[in-house]
């Protein structure tokens, strides 16, 4: 029986592009070889695409070999001294359409969850694991999402758009919008950037226009929603039209939030798997999550975070990952583990669901 060929596309142009190198080389090292044989596809920084089908066969080994390096710093190592190597190299897009079988996605945040990777091979004819174009784009922005979960009947924390054009235009009209909506602490995030990058906790008036400052220059939209004082609850979400949700997992961050530091670099958070809930709350949280996930319309996975907010008990959606991290610190493989379904057991099932999804 021949094996089928996984494209492992990794890397991309978003800020978080590290780290989807560190979930590649997880995923590579839990993908059946006796089922699949592995091509690893690198983009870049500046998005050139890279790979066995690029006109020198070595890049190809190379992306290989990285994908088997020891370390994290090994493997950023590793990937210092092959780039360079690249530079010069064409990708082959008709061959790569041709010996592809099925992609495996592992690009986190703009560029990878947003739709366009998606869109681009919907249009090769290719299938791919996750969620498709439509889930991945209202997903990735944090206000459309909000609105599909409200439709849905889930709790939200209350919120506000600014698009940067406008607050640039009148910086004081917009920090005096915020500060008669709300009362402080308030969060201001990029609206489509991902779960972790240029997100600031705002205590006073004083510290709103450098918050606004950062995420409107990262971003066309911001988003400015009321702090929610409560427990961080994750769900992992694995399946297509019968999802399965697991058990879910607790996150108690490090620092005053869960950020980018607390999560890929400090990882003071302390992680609690399966979340300290009561049977009852674990069902409520596990049922929110599912009601999300169809929501969106996703399919595949998505990890699905919540906040259980103190004193009210209300489950209050906070955001949605459709291209969780896979490294060793992720939640999503953890809480999957904990749930019956092992890394390589993981991998097999979305690869099949993602040519399911495609059928």
């Amino acid at each position: 029986m021949s094996r089928s060929t996984v494209a492992l596309i990794f890397g991309g142009k978003s800020p978080e592009h590290e780290i989807s190198v560190i979930s590649a080389r997880a995923v590579a090292a839990q993908i059946d070889p006796q089922a699949y044989d592995v091509t690893p596809v690198y983009i870049g920084h500046d998005g050139r695409w890279h790979g066995a089908c690029c006109s020198s066969e070595v890049i190809g080994t190379d992306l290989a070999a990285l994908l088997r390096s020891g370390t994290p710093a090994a493997a950023r190592q590793r990937l210092v001294e092959i780039t360079a190597k690249f530079s010069a190299e064409r990708f082959d897009f008709t061959a790569f359409q041709e010996e592809t079988d099925v992609a495996f996605l592992v690009l986190h945040g703009a560029y990878g969850e947003d739709g366009r990777i998606q869109g681009c091979l919907e249009t090769f004819g290719i299938p791919y694991t996750g969620c498709g174009v439509t889930a991945s784009a209202l997903a990735m922005d944090k206000a459309l999402t909000k609105i599909c979960a409200m439709d849905a009947g889930i709790g939200v924390a209350d919120f506000m758009t600014i698009l940067s054009t406008d607050y640039f235009r009148d910086p004081a009209k917009a920090c005096d919008a915020v500060a008669a909506k709300f009362g402080w602490p308030v969060f201001v995030k990029p609206a489509n950037l991902g779960s972790s990058v240029g997100i600031s906790k705002v205590h006073h008036a004083g510290e709103l226009r450098p918050a606004l400052d950062e995420a409107c220059s990262l971003d066309t939209k911001v988003l400015v929603e009321t702090s929610i004082t409560g427990r961080e609850i994750e769900v992992a979400v694995l399946g297509n039209d019968d999802p399965l949700a697991s058990l879910p997992g607790e996150i108690v961050p490090g620092s005053e939030f869960y950020d980018f530091e607390d999560k890929y670099i400090r990882n003071d958070a302390k992680l609690f798997i399966p979340a300290r809930l009561t049977e009852l709350e674990t069902a409520t949280v596990r049922e929110a999550a599912l009601t999300v996930f169809r929501a969106l319309g996703c399919s595949g996975l998505s990890r699905i975070d919540f906040f259980l907010e103190n004193g009210t008990g209300k489950v209050i959606l906070n955001e949605v990952n459709t291209i969780p991290g896979f490294t060793d610190v992720s939640m999503y493989p953890m809480m999957m583990a904990a749930t019956g379904v092992s890394f390589p057991e993981l991998v097999r099932k979305l690869i099949l669901l993602g040519l399911e999804r495609n059928h």
